[in-house]
C-alpha cells in the first residue's frame, strides 16, 4: 500500500497526485495562453481568458497547499546524486514554486489593471489588486508573458533531467514521482 507522506526515498501519494495535477494545469494553461493571445477580439477569446484565469486562481491555490505539504512532510533524499545536481534540482523546484506563486499573481494583477475581474468557476470574485491603470496593464501582461516562457524553458529542464535520470543514468529519481 503507497504511503500518503512521503519518506526519505520515496514520495507519498498525496505529493505525487499534486505534482501530476499541477503539471497538466500548468501545461494547459500554458498552451491556452499561447493560443488565445494570438486570436481576434471576439466571444471565443474572452471565453477562453475566463477559463485561464480561473484555472490560474486554481493553482494559485493549489501551490498553497503544496508549499504547506512540501514543508510538512520530508523530501525524499537525493544521494545517489553529485552535489552539484541535487543542489540544481532543489533549486529547480524551488523555482517551479515561485513561478507556480507568480504567474498566477501577475495574471492577476494584469486583469485587475485591465478592470477585468477574476472569477474562481462563478462561485466568487477575487477582490481587484490595483485600480485600472492601463501602463500597469501594459507592465505586467510582459511580465506574465516572460515569466510563461521562463516556466516553459524550466518544464523542459525538468523533463529533460527526468529523462536523463530514467534512460542514462537508470536510476530511480524519475521514478519516485510516478504514480
Amino acid at each position: 500500500m503507497p504511503n500518503i507522506r512521503n519518506t526519505s526515498e520515496d514520495y507519498g501519494s498525496v505529493a505525487i497526485f499534486l505534482h501530476w495535477v499541477m503539471a497538466a494545469l500548468i501545461i494547459a494553461l500554458l498552451i491556452l495562453g499561447l493560443y488565445m493571445i494570438n486570436l481576434p477580439v471576439s466571444l471565443r477569446k474572452l471565453k477562453l481568458f475566463g477559463w485561464h484565469k480561473e484555472l490560474g486562481v486554481l493553482v494559485l491555490g493549489l501551490v498553497i497547499v503544496r508549499v504547506a505539504w512540501r514543508l510538512a512532510n520530508i523530501t525524499p533524499m537525493l544521494l545517489s546524486l553529485p552535489r552539484w545536481e541535487a543542489i540544481a534540482a532543489r533549486c529547480t523546484h524551488w523555482t517551479f514554486y515561485l513561478l507556480m506563486g507568480v504567474l498566477p499573481i501577475t495574471g492577476w494583477i494584469m486583469s485587475s489593471a485591465a478592470g477585468l475581474p477574476v472569477s474562481f468557476f462563478g462561485l466568487f470574485v477575487l477582490p481587484d489588486i490595483v485600480a485600472p491603470n492601463e501602463d500597469l496593464r501594459v507592465l505586467f501582461q510582459s511580465i506574465h508573458g516572460w515569466l510563461a516562457y521562463a516556466m516553459i524553458a524550466l518544464i523542459c529542464l525538468h523533463v529533460s533531467a527526468a529523462l536523463k535520470h530514467h534512460f542514462i543514468n537508470k536510476d530511480d529519481i524519475m521514478k519516485r514521482m510516478l504514480p
